[in-house]
Formats: C-alpha cells, sequence, structure tokens
C-alpha cells in the first residue's frame, strides 16, 4: 500500500518518459535521494512539469510504495527557482556541479539532513552573494566530502603529528593526509601543497573570507578536491558539470 508523503526537495534531473510523462530524480528532505515519475508532466495542459527542472526548490507531495523504484509523484510547487543562478553559465556551471555530485554520490533513499540543508544554503549564496561562484562552490565541495565521509585533513603532519605548518613545504598523501616535508620522503605517491593553496584550503574549511586569494588558486584547491576524491572513489570520474564553459 502506498504512503503519501509531502516534502522539501530539490530536483536533480528529468527526462522524458514515454509519449507524456517525465522522470526525475530527487533529492528529499525526509528520503533522501529518490526516482519518481510525473504522468502527463509533458502535456500541453499541464504546467507542472515545469516545476520539476533541475536546481528548482519545490514542495513535492508523491506516493511512496518501498517495493517499486520509481514513485508517483501527484503535485509539486516551487519554493525557489534562482532566477539568477539560471542567468548566469558560470553560476549554472557550479550548481549542476553540486546537483551532480548529489545525484552521482549519495545512496538511495537516505536522508541527509544536513547535506540537503547545505544544498539550499549554497544555491542561496550562489544566487545572491556577492562572492565568487567558484569560491562558493570550493565551500560546498569541501562540505560535501566531509558529509559523504572523506574530510580533508589539514590540521597537522599525519605521520610526525607537528601542528606548526607556517613556512613547511607540504605534501598530500590522499590515503594518509597532510604531511611534512621530511615525512612526505615515504609516501611515493603524495603531491605538493604549497602555502597558498593551503591556506586557501583551510580558509574555505574555516569559512574564513577569502578576499586576498586569487580565483585561479581556488580553481586549484577545486581541482584538488576533485582528485582526492577521485582516488577514495574509484568509480567516479570526475565532475562532468565543471567543463560546462570549456
Amino acid at each position: 500500500m502506498s504512503e503519501i508523503i509531502k516534502t522539501e526537495a530539490v530536483v536533480l534531473s528529468k527526462l522524458n518518459y514515454g509519449d507524456t510523462s517525465l522522470i526525475v530524480s530527487l533529492f528529499t528532505k525526509e528520503l533522501g535521494k529518490i526516482s519518481a515519475i510525473l504522468k502527463g508532466g509533458r502535456s500541453p495542459k499541464t504546467k507542472l512539469g515545469l516545476k520539476v527542472d533541475p536546481v528548482n526548490y519545490i514542495e513535492v507531495v508523491f506516493y511512496n510504495k518501498s517495493t517499486r523504484d520509481l514513485q508517483l509523484i501527484s503535485s509539486a510547487d516551487i519554493i525557489e527557482h534562482y532566477p539568477g543562478i539560471k542567468a548566469e553559465l558560470e553560476k549554472l556551471k557550479y550548481a549542476y556541479s553540486i546537483i551532480e555530485l548529489v545525484k552521482n554520490l549519495t545512496p538511495e533513499h537516505e536522508q541527509n539532513l544536513r547535506l540537503f540543508k547545505g544544498m539550499i544554503r549554497i544555491f542561496s549564496l550562489l544566487e545572491s552573494s556577492p562572492e565568487k561562484a567558484n569560491t562558493i562552490f570550493a565551500r560546498f565541495l569541501l562540505f560535501f566530502l566531509k558529509e559523504t565521509g572523506y574530510p580533508v585533513q589539514l590540521e597537522k603532519c599525519s605521520s610526525c603529528r607537528i601542528n606548526d605548518l607556517k613556512g613547511v613545504q607540504l605534501y598530500y598523501d590522499f590515503a594518509s593526509g597532510l604531511l611534512c616535508e621530511k615525512c612526505a620522503e615515504e609516501y611515493a605517491g603524495s603531491v605538493i601543497i604549497n602555502q597558498e593553496l593551503f591556506n586557501c584550503l583551510k580558509s574555505l574549511k574555516t569559512n574564513k573570507l577569502l578576499e586576498s586569494i586569487s580565483a585561479g588558486v581556488i580553481d586549484q584547491a577545486i581541482v584538488f578536491m576533485e582528485k582526492y576524491l577521485k582516488y577514495h572513489i574509484p568509480d567516479f570520474k570526475g565532475i562532468m558539470s565543471l567543463q560546462l564553459l570549456k
């Protein structure tokens, strides 16, 4: 027997199904990620299909049945559709990168309220914050790594445990964490972390303003975190949406 669920959700994707229907992926506040069908969603007689566009923050009602893969959407209303994001390709690139990460790297039917609220917060910042879009996305990516169980260790050398790292040549081993120059000799696969990149990552982690850090260094931080995620999730091939403007 179906249960009627009313919840908030972020639309991750939608695709055409049959003659008039849509299949959508939603990240919901109550049930985590689900797949659902919107019957007649492409019919000219209904505007419901327009409400389930990717990135939209909606309130949705659906019939939930644990024994089926696709839940049945009954209604949906837009809470926020983020026109500022959709009007700028740069912002849209990062918004799609966020929903791509959530769609591809989170389990089905597992509630994660912190991640849900984090998505809404980041979309609000992309919509109206004066901070650069790549900085906002970098903040989300670091947060996402922590929420999915792969926090980036930046506090001390993971081998000798020294925490006074000012002026020290640093390295990073994706399996072990941050390393000082002396300890890095024992880790053949470690990569160099210059002080500028290290300071950027630390500022992101502590939510400090990054006014003095260049956009290029922030992009380096995003590349570093993407490689870190690839190491820990071998099936992950990278964030395709980041190539949107290239």
